[in-house]
């Protein structure tokens, strides 16, 4: 009884807002939609939709309807395109989540080798999960997330591929670039500068900062990392980057890594997938990849 259009008017109906848009999506008319909804709710003996004014709320029974479009359809629409890639001869495609500013450019390096190495599958980099790709995963929307911090929930796994360390960057004539390590206190009178990320996903917050009971002057956010040390070199602020990633702007810019406390904050980048994929040999094979990269 329910069906796959079913599914698809739901969600629809609802991202549109209205019956009218939602059949122009679809290639419906209005009239043919209705009717096909309106079978379904007495085939069911519910209702989908209850009408205010002009305007159409989803039931409860609606709301799980939602739900199900929600998880079923990317589902199969991922089914749909592997099948269609299996039918003209393709190996697959890999899409890839990123959840970490900074590692675009180590994947960069991956990615390159990786599709010398498999002509046969395509990769798609969606920098739109940063910060919320696991829903992404479950969801179905990606295959593979790249991420400094993984949850680790059911049907979800994920493996380190790259240890690094997080420094704070300054410019070369900074007072603390000639500093073997930097102290919490000393950033009380500096303008920290980070990517648009909440403090508590920030690791110079959470393992440095706010152990220590301390707030640097001023917290300023900034979207790209070339910008963000163009800020740095020209004494408007400091900030805390991945020390590999500090290395290579260090050759063309005046900027210095230094360590954040004397151990320093050790971190890792992880690549999570769902575990019913992590057979697929593509899959795993940027995996490997990923470990043996520099």
């Amino acid at each position: 009884m329910l069906e796959r259009s079913h599914l698809a008017i739901v969600q629809e109906v609802e991202k549109q807002g209205s019956l009218t848009a939602a059949a122009a999506v679809l290639c419906l008319t209005q009239s043919a939609l209705s009717h096909s909804m309106k079978k379904l709710e007495q085939q069911l003996g519910t209702d989908i939709w209850l009408r205010e004014g002009r305007s159409l709320r989803l039931t409860q029974a609606g709301q799980y309807v939602l739900a199900v479009a929600n998880r079923v359809l990317p589902q199969l629409d991922l089914a749909e395109e592997r099948l269609r890639q299996f039918a003209q001869g393709e190996r697959g495609a890999l899409r890839i989540g990123m959840e970490c500013h900074p590692c675009y450019q180590w994947l960069l390096k991956v990615v390159s080798p990786y599709l010398a190495a498999w002509p046969d599958v395509d990769v798609d980099v969606k920098q739109k999960f940063q910060f919320g790709g696991i829903g992404a995963l479950f969801g179905y929307e990606i295959d593979m997330l790249v991420t400094p911090d993984p949850l680790y929930k059911p049907g979800l796994r994920f493996e380190p591929v790259f240890d690094y360390e997080q420094v704070l960057v300054v410019g070369r004539d900074h007072p603390l670039a000639a500093a073997a390590y930097v102290k919490p206190k000393q950033l009380t009178p500096e303008v920290l500068i980070t990517y648009p990320v909440a403090t508590d996903r920030l690791d110079v917050y959470t393992q440095f900062l706010m152990p220590a009971g301390v707030t640097p002057k001023a917290h300023k956010t900034i979207e790209t990392t070339d910008i963000m040390l163009q800020m740095v070199v020209s004494g408007r602020g400091v900030a805390a980057l991945p020390r590999w990633l500090v290395e290579e702007y260090a050759r063309k810019m005046d900027v210095v890594a230094v360590r954040l406390g004397p151990r320093g904050i050790a971190k890792q980048i992880f690549l999570g997938a769902r575990e019913a994929d992590t057979d697929i040999d593509y899959l795993q094979a940027f995996i490997d990849l990923a470990r043996r990269s520099p």
